[in-house]
């Protein structure tokens, strides 16, 4: 029997380019060498489609801050492209999980692993995904929606109100605004970022005024939300009709909260599996995962992550997370191995998921 012909992609042009290289690496050498014939792609961070020439059996899990050596321009990525039975894009960010790229295997006709179009672009966008769960009914936290516009040396802000009206307004009024709503302390998130790579918490005026401004570095669109003090659990879902989920695990931070140095660079931040919660709570949020991601027209496979607050225990769904990280040691991988999963079997059963769909 012919092997797959199977392309990982990853690197890409987004702010978590050196967590997609240790994801892809990871995935790459975790893969079935006997069934697959593995094509390593990276895309450098100004956008240039490489083959990593590495000889399979040297590729090894590289760790986040490394850079990618060994590898030759690609000329034509797409007539590249083509040549391939399946792909399976380990990008994690903007141009690699929020739509983009999916829509260029669309126009190519090239089965690729994970959400589609719709699903990658709304649930990377979090404004939008919060608008989505509302219309669900999954509880989540209130929020305030801000965009930020660059004018010469100035940014400039409008608030738009829960009836999509927007009015231009001044750093001072979004403090009143959330004084008045959301409360502090306050996150401030760019819309479409992820491993909360411009995420920050402001406990007062000064403080957020200061996250406003560096949150719009990273995009237009800022999401300006109530804190849930409680637990931070995730949930793995996996498939495209018949949709399973996993048991819960918990995110024990380091820090005040799970920042991208939390995530990947303090080893005191750990995760529990399954999280030490009643078995009742653990199927409700299981059930809430799949509500949530079939909401979003999910497919293939998500993580998705909740809160349970402190103070009634209610669980609240803080982002569903469409192409999460795919190390040995990240939250996804490890909840399906909890299911008597291996990695090896996991990737094995994506891509499946995806040829016979």
């Amino acid at each position: 029997m012919d092997k797959l012909k199977l392309g990982v992609i990853f690197g890409g042009m987004s702010t978590e380019h050196s967590v997609s290289i240790v994801s892809g690496t990871s995935v790459i050498k975790n893969l079935n060498k006997e069934k697959y014939e593995i094509y390593p792609i990276y895309i450098s961070r100004d956008g240039k489609w490489y083959e990593y020439i590495r000889p399979l059996e040297d590729i090894e899990v590289l760790q986040v801050g490394d850079e990618i050596t060994e590898i030759e321009l690609i000329k034509n990525p797409m007539e590249y492209l083509k040549k391939l039975d399946v792909v399976f894009p380990v990008l994690h960010g903007l141009y690699g999980e929020d739509g983009t790229i999916q829509g260029l295997f669309e126009l190519l006709k090239i089965p690729y692993v994970g959400c589609k179009v719709l699903s990658s672009s709304v649930c990377m966008d979090k404004v939008y995904a919060k608008i989505i769960f509302e219309k669900a009914g999954i509880l989540q936290a209130d929020f305030v929606y801000i965009k930020a516009h660059k004018n010469g040396h100035n940014t400039e802000f409008t608030y738009i109100d829960k009836n999509f009206y927007e009015r231009k307004i001044s750093i001072t009024e979004i403090v009143e605004i959330v004084g008045n709503t959301v409360k502090f302390p306050v996150f401030v998130k760019p819309s479409n970022s992820g491993s909360s790579v411009g995420v920050h918490k402001a406990e007062n005026k000064e403080e957020l005024k200061k996250a406003l401004l560096d949150a719009s570095k990273y995009d237009t669109k800022i999401l300006l939300e109530e804190q849930i003090e409680g637990r931070e659990v995730e949930c793995a879902v996996l498939g495209n009709e018949d949709i399973k989920s996993t048991c819960v695990g918990e995110i024990l931070s380091a820090e005040k909260f799970y920042t991208f140095d939390a995530k990947y660079k303090n080893s005191e931040s750990r995760t529990v599996i399954p999280a030490e919660i009643g078995e009742e709570k653990q199927e409700e949020i299981r059930k809430l995962a799949i509500k949530a991601f079939k909401a979003v027209d999910g497919k293939g496979l998500a993580r998705v992550d909740f809160f349970i607050r402190k103070n009634d225990n209610k669980v609240y769904i803080n982002e569903i997370n469409t192409m999460p990280g795919f190390t040995q040691i990240s939250m996804y991988p490890k909840l399906w191995e909890a299911c008597g999963l291996t990695y090896s079997e996991l990737l094995d059963e994506l891509v499946e998921i995806e040829i016979r769909s």
